[in-house]
């Protein structure tokens, strides 16, 4: 055995044997170790770009394989470029990151991060439909220059894989929650556990596009979890005394469509977001395409898209500013939720963008709004969305009569439960309650829960008309008996 071979099983051992010092999944170095595996495997490996193996291979690579020996950064490529990847267009062969068997530790040099041990367990597949082998990795990745490089990687334990040696429960391992979300034919689904009022876990699982993993920061269209956004930006400047609840609207804006009808004058913030406008939820519903009032605003409850417009169209003549450029002060900016807009520009990374899919698999156009819309369509991550709710369910820039209004009864909606400001209220006994909302369009399906009294939360997002088929098995399981309420409250 070399010295250098000898260095390196030593490091390995040494940083394995401590496991206290692994970082925590929620930290930068975690994040940015599982997206150079995520390029140099889900695309560069399972899609046969030869270029991204180019880009994060060291010059001084060294590969050590139980089955195939020793090989450095050329030879390397010219296995794979004469290989697995002869031929791309028949090729099936893919990697599958076991992601409950990833442990990151840094490497430090007096002090500074200068690279990162990533140990695991990875699936492979060799077609389509076959039955995978198993291996264990521990790959050495290094800062060179200022970019991360891979330089020695061990691949080893090669096995094939038992998948009926144990009965595992769905959310147990990712391989599962993989398999559950193939057989509901949801291709992306997108999790946030909020725990003692703080952001615990962001998962995303499933495939971005054919063949290619989610990545934990891909953007969700989030349908009508919009509205709760622009409910904050409102209730932030009502905290603020800029904003009025219970003020006519009709001093800022009124639509030309009821401007005859008396009735608009009754119109407040208040009675739009606890949706007692009066309003279909679309005027492109009503026979003349066209807004009026169904019924007299403040006597009862209809859930509408066009009365959070209504109250964007305010907001906007009297700030003169746009929602977007509102809810940037207020919201996006100090959270640093750098991937959410409402509108569509030149910052959405495509290459996030979760694609909307309908029950047989074909995608849906994406939507691409150029101006902002207070009730649909916003753009977001988990991890962006979960700061929002963490900062909703601690009452950030919400003064103490604010947000009680928010989390009290205005009006009662349906299966028991009420409308609050912006989110609908789950009783759940004992003097417990859950803010709620939703989001429902084509390929999309999205869900939030938040339990104010015990600091819990859970954010699901999926982009398939099938979506909501995962709701239930997750609110019980992370939820646990008031998930279980919330679930005998819808199905009762």
């Amino acid at each position: 055995m070399t010295k250098k071979i000898l260095f390196s099983f030593l490091l390995l051992i040494t940083i394995c044997a401590n496991s206290n010092a692994q970082v925590d999944k929620n930290s930068a170095l975690y994040k940015t170790i599982l997206s150079k595996d995520s390029l140099l495997f889900n695309v560069g490996f399972n899609t046969c770009d030869i270029k991204q193996f180019e880009i994060l291979l060291s010059d001084n690579l060294k590969f050590y394989h139980d089955k195939d020996g020793i090989s450095d950064k050329t030879k390397f490529l010219y296995d794979l470029k004469n290989g697995l990847c002869k031929s791309p267009e028949t090729r099936q062969v893919k990697r599958i990151l076991v992601k409950e068997s990833t442990k990151i530790f840094p490497l430090y040099r007096n002090g500074v991060l200068y690279g990162a041990v990533h140990n695991g367990e990875h699936l492979f597949y060799e077609e389509r439909e076959s039955q995978p082998g198993i291996a264990k990795f521990s790959n050495v990745w290094q800062l060179e220059n200022g970019e991360w490089k891979l330089t020695t990687s061990f691949s080893f334990d090669h096995q094939a894989y038992d998948n009926n040696k144990k009965e595992t429960p769905i959310f147990d391992t990712d391989i599962e929650i993989e398999k559950w979300l193939i057989q509901n034919k949801v291709p992306t689904l997108g999790l946030g556990i909020i725990e003692n009022g703080a952001l615990k876990q962001v998962k995303v699982y499933g495939e971005i596009t054919k063949g290619v993993a989610a990545p934990y920061n891909t953007i969700f269209n989030v349908a009508s979890l919009t509205k709760p956004v622009t409910t904050i930006v409102a209730l932030k400047l009502v905290s603020l005394g800029k904003w009025n609840l219970d003020e006519p609207l009709y001093k800022y804006w009124t639509d030309p469509d009821i401007a005859n009808d008396p009735r608009n004058k009754k119109l407040t913030t208040r009675l739009i977001l606890s949706h007692q406008t009066g309003f279909a939820n679309w005027r492109w519903m009503n026979d003349d395409k066209k807004l009026h009032f169904q019924f007299d605003p403040g006597t009862k409850y209809q859930y509408s898209g066009e009365g959070m417009e209504y109250l964007r169209k305010a907001l906007e003549k009297k700030f003169h500013k746009s929602l977007q450029q509102l809810a940037d002060e207020l919201i996006f900016q100090p959270l640093k939720m750098t991937d959410t807009r409402y509108v569509w520009d030149k910052n959405v990374d495509v290459s996030r963008m979760a694609i909307g899919y309908d029950k047989d698999g074909k995608p849906y156009e994406t939507i691409k709004n150029n101006t902002p819309n207070a009730a649909d369509d916003l753009l977001t991550t988990i991890e962006d969305y979960g700061k929002f709710l963490v900062s909703v369910l601690n009452s950030e820039g919400l003064t103490d009569e604010v947000f009680k209004e928010m989390t009290s009864n205005q009006v009662a909606s349906s299966k028991g439960k009420h409308f609050g400001l912006g989110f609908e209220i789950y009783d759940l006994g004992n003097d417990e309650y859950a803010l709620s909302h939703g989001g429902s369009d084509n390929g999309v399906q999205t869900l939030v829960f938040l339990l104010p009294k015990t600091k819990q939360g859970i954010i699901i997002f999926t982009n398939s008309d099938t979506g909501a088929n995962v709701y239930e098995s997750l609110l019980k399981h992370y939820l646990g008996t008031n998930g279980q309420k919330i679930v005998d409250i819808e199905t009762k």
